[in-house]
């Protein structure tokens, strides 16, 4: 057995010196990162409980505070866990025995099943410091995780007389394992999203102020062009309609000529005129009554007109049509 502790003792102290905690995102985010200490003092409770529990994906932390909650009495504990073998090993203590000693951690706990001074559950781990040990053992028939914590003068001789090898655990060495504490982890985690609305606050607040910027600039510098545009169609459409309505003036001003002289002639050869119409494209309809005597070929305003079927009108005349 001391050829065996002496083999882990130098394997362990081959391990590198362990490095200091570094921040988490939640704690970066919450503006905490500097205030956190990076190393942590070891420090072994008064108090402490550890034990097992079946693991359950996505609610460990929960279940091991409940466990511990049970444990110790109190809501209000710290605790420090693994994952291994589908379970969940935790060692716990009230946060009352932490209150001189807010920035420390158990080494005990890096010999929890998954750590880094975790060997076999047929080792027993031991600390000691100022007078005070704790020792971790597994009980070979039932499996189940003990804890012996009391004076160095009581537990030290109760583990030398078992049947086992043990390893004392060199909080130099070991990996740091930080205490977790529930309303803490709750309370920055507060921070932090309350930290990230603000700054997402600020930042679409910026966005939008530099949207509506960049939009009165760019009107400012459209708007020149959009009034010249704006002059330039007012002018062509008040070109447009003085064009439609010298068009319509010169139009009428034709026609009414043209009705003019066909009244005239119709007039001395005793014709009435009975339509005249302008149709779509400009066209020109018109009839007219006249003797039965009349030749179109006979008159230079007429001339062109035709009679409308092979009936007299009721007066003898003749119904004649032109398109002229």
């Amino acid at each position: 057995m001391a050829e065996e502790m002496k083999k882990k003792k130098e394997e362990g102290a081959t391990k590198t010196a362990p490095k200091g905690v570094r921040p988490t995102t939640a704690e970066r985010i919450a503006g905490d990162a500097k205030m956190m200490r990076k190393l942590y003092n070891p420090f072994l409770p008064s108090e402490l409980v550890a034990g097992s529990i079946p693991h359950i994906a996505g609610s460990e932390e929960e279940s091991v505070w409940n466990a511990a909650v049970q444990a110790c009495g109190t809501e209000r504990v710290h605790f420090s866990y693994t994952i291994e073998g589908g379970k969940c090993w935790y060692i716990a203590t009230p946060s009352s025995a932490l209150a001189s000693n807010p920035d420390s951690w158990c080494p005990l706990v890096a010999a929890l099943p998954g750590n880094g001074e975790h060997w076999d559950k047929e080792t027993v781990y031991l600390f000691e410091e100022d007078g005070h040990a704790a020792a971790l053992r597994w009980d070979k028939e039932s499996g189940r995780m003990q804890l012996f914590l009391g004076a160095s003068r009581t537990i030290l001789p109760k583990i030398q007389s078992m049947d086992a090898n043990f390893v004392t655990v060199n909080s130099e060495m070991a990996d740091i394992c930080p205490w977790t504490n529930r309303e803490l982890k709750i309370d920055l985690l507060t921070r932090a999203v309350g930290k990230m609305m603000v700054v997402s606050g600020v930042v679409t607040a910026a966005l939008a102020t530099l949207y509506i910027l960049l939009m009165l600039a760019s009107s400012s510098l459209i708007q020149p062009q959009l009034d010249e545009t704006k002059t330039e169609t007012e002018a062509a459409a008040m070109q447009l309609l003085r064009s439609a309505s010298e068009s319509l003036e010169n139009d009428s001003i034709k026609h009414i000529f043209r009705i003019q002289e066909l009244l005239d002639n119709l007039q001395q050869i005793e014709g009435t005129l009975l339509r005249y119409e302008v149709k779509e494209g400009g066209i020109v309809e018109w009839e007219a009554l006249v003797p039965r005597t009349f030749s179109s070929g006979s008159n230079r305003v007429l001339k062109g007109a035709k009679p409308v079927g092979n009936k007299l009108e009721a007066d003898g005349r003749v119904r004649i049509r032109g398109s002229r």
